[in-house]
């Protein structure tokens, strides 16, 4: 397992990095020396962080698998390599499972599963092919071990999915000794401007069920810690540094998972004892 604690001189590219978590990490390792990339489907903030933070910004539409593999050839003409990939951008509108349209269904698997799906595809070798220490990054949520978040379940689902990948990814790569390390991000409350998420939705979409309510504004919500965007990049670099596979960023938050594990542990529990009641 790879473990990076100094990003200096290291070439790093961040998806969805003109707002939110994306910003936050692609702010830290400009601050400590790395080159970064920030991709982002909307032009006009990517210049401008781009600009402010001092990366380079290349608009990208990571649900189209041609858009992200143009990045990857761009970023390798410009610096030669890369050695750090955050897989970030995701939207999270809300709906009932029930009202939600193919075309729904469509547009958040794209961003949030086929996003990542089209940044490991295109940057995996990339990171493999040079053979110094490498990290592949892909933000999942709290969303990504606990679904009970309502009408947020098709987000829950895009997040189950990329915890799977990613875990899936982060064995294989041990098993052949690589010098890439996989790493799932699961942040908790984050002061971001996914709230807004349908803003990036195609104007020429179809009849949807999605509405988009700003969670910070929910009381109970609101109670809870906050973080701004550059205390996640600061978490994550740490995380980095120790190899760590799983970066959490609201600790606090455990018992949920607990009480989710424990109702699995419990389901093999009766399972066990059906099964030797039979015996």
């Amino acid at each position: 397992m790879t473990a990076i604690s100094d990003v200096s001189g290291l070439v790093a590219v961040v998806t969805g990095g003109a707002s939110g978590i994306g910003r936050g990490i692609a702010q830290r390792l400009v601050e400590r020396g790395a080159h970064v990339v920030i991709a982002d489907i909307e032009k006009g903030p990517l210049d401008a962080v781009a600009e402010e933070i001092g990366a380079v910004g290349l608009r990208t539409d990571v649900s189209d698998a041609a858009s992200v593999q143009a990045l990857a050839e761009q970023v390798v003409d410009r610096f030669g390599k890369v050695h750090l990939l955050f897989n970030n951008a995701g939207v999270a509108p809300e709906a009932g499972l029930a009202e939600m349209t193919l075309a729904d269904w469509r547009w958040i698997l794209d961003v949030n599963l086929h996003g990542v799906i089209h940044g490991v595809h295109a940057f995996l070798p990339l990171l493999k092919e040079h053979g110094e220490p490498a990290y592949l990054v892909n933000t999942s949520s709290m969303g990504g071990f606990v679904a009970d978040m309502p009408g947020l379940g098709a987000y829950a689902t895009t997040k189950f999915a990329v915890m799977g990948l990613t875990e899936a990814l982060a064995q294989e790569l041990r098993r052949e000794d690589s010098n890439v390390t996989a790493a799932v991000l699961a942040p908790g409350t984050v002061r971001s401007n996914i709230a807004r998420s349908l803003r990036t939705r195609p104007a020429d979409a179809d009849t949807s069920s999605f509405v988009q309510n700003d969670i910070s504004q929910n009381a109970e919500l609101a109670a809870l810690r906050w973080l701004d965007p550059a205390e996640v990049g600061d978490i994550v670099l740490a995380a980095l540094a120790r190899g760590e596979s799983h970066i959490v960023t609201h600790p606090e938050w455990y018992p949920m998972v607990a009480e989710h594990s424990a109702a699995i542990e419990a389901a093999f529990g009766r399972a066990a004892g059906t099964h030797k009641g039979e015996l």
